[in-house]
């Protein structure tokens, strides 16, 4: 199948890493993740309704495999200390929107100057995006998951 790409606009709050498990959580309950265990393709005796928790849809080993094609296959936020690594969120640091964008005040303008700052498949950024006065709005969640 490959990976699928995926980007969500969220009200701006000083922890990313809370507003990326809000996400999360609006997310799995809307359904919007890929969940192959219902589709045509599957011989009906393996077909599974979607899972009732987060937790439930990582047990499976499908999941595990395969993905979700969504958010969710994000874990958390690196903190300062951490390097990325498969399922975490980098946000996008000061200098790298100066080198990308020519201010470290991003707003959705610059979506297209950061887009390609995604390290590949199962890896995810953010940004935090500026309103016209240049104060916090909105966090900018993207990247690509899923095989």
């Amino acid at each position: 199948m490959g990976a699928s790409a995926w980007g969500h606009f969220v009200p701006y709050q000083p922890d990313l890493d809370l507003a990326l498990q809000a996400l999360r959580q609006k997310v799995f309950a809307e359904g919007d993740y890929y969940w192959g265990l219902t589709a045509d393709w599957v011989p009906p005796e393996e077909r599974r309704p979607r899972p009732q928790r987060i937790a439930e849809l990582f047990a499976d080993e499908y999941v595990q495999e395969c993905g979700t094609h969504s958010i969710l296959d994000m874990d958390h936020v690196l903190g300062p200390e951490e390097r990325p690594d498969y399922r975490t969120v980098e946000p996008v640091s000061a200098d790298e929107a100066k080198e990308r964008a020519g201010t470290d005040r991003l707003t959705r303008a610059h979506i297209d100057a950061i887009d390609g700052l995604v390290r590949g498949r199962w890896f995810g950024r953010c940004a935090v995006l500026h309103d016209d006065a240049g104060q916090p709005a909105e966090i900018y969640f993207w990247g690509y998951s899923g095989d």
